[in-house]
């Protein structure tokens, strides 16, 4: 066995494939609010309570979104990645604890779990956005994750995809893997301790487990 004994999961970009239909999204949200080009970008990571306080804080604009996103993410395809499962078993062979942390809130995980039934059953414990009182990049959903699994943060693994939840990995005092799906390699690479481009690259015995 190696030296880490919990893996930490992000869930979009990371285990399921749909930061690109977000990004998609948001890019239509930000274009019709005027936001700067780079919002899709911007919010990656981020909860949705956070988004709406930060950008959106006008009652009716803020209920019209919130029923915008809810209502697109009831129609959604939650595909896994290529290797996702396969890289889960292995890690419960080797007795590693499992975690999803993610942004999402109740809502969105219900319908996950809809059309991938084991998905959350495989995994020790989940941390959602009502879960936490701050969003990434601070690192309190994968802290608490750590605590829930009751493995020191210094011996979990984080897999992240989004610059800001890199930066939640990281300063969670936690080996950061980071993935390569929804940013480029020379924006991942200083913020994790191994760059691979999908879920399906990930090894165990080099990453430590």
């Amino acid at each position: 066995m190696g030296k880490y004994k919990a893996a930490l999961f992000d869930l979009d970009g990371v285990l399921i494939d749909t930061e690109g239909i977000y990004t998609s999204f948001w890019n239509k949200v930000g274009k019709h609010y005027d936001k700067v080009p780079t919002f899709a970008n911007d919010i990656k990571g981020t909860t949705l309570d956070d988004i709406l306080s930060t950008h959106f804080p006008e009652p009716e604009t803020r209920a019209e979104i919130e029923k915008m996103i809810h209502d697109f993410e009831d129609t959604m395809v939650y595909a896994l990645f290529p290797g996702a499962s396969e890289f889960l078993t292995e890690l419960r062979r080797r007795g590693v604890k499992c975690a999803i942390v993610t942004s999402s809130d109740r809502k969105k995980m219900d319908a996950l779990a809809l059309q991938n039934p084991t998905l959350a059953a495989r995994m020790d414990t989940v941390v959602i956005a009502d879960d936490v009182q701050r969003s990434k990049p601070d690192p309190q959903g994968y802290l608490l994750a750590a605590e829930r699994l009751g493995v020191a943060p210094e011996l979990c693994v984080v897999f992240e995809d989004s610059l800001q939840g890199l930066e939640a990995g990281r300063r969670s005092g936690a080996r950061v893997v980071g993935l390569t799906t929804t940013n480029p390699i020379e924006k991942v690479a200083p913020l994790c301790d191994i760059a691979i481009t999908s879920i399906a690259e990930a090894d165990a015995d080099a990453i430590g487990f």
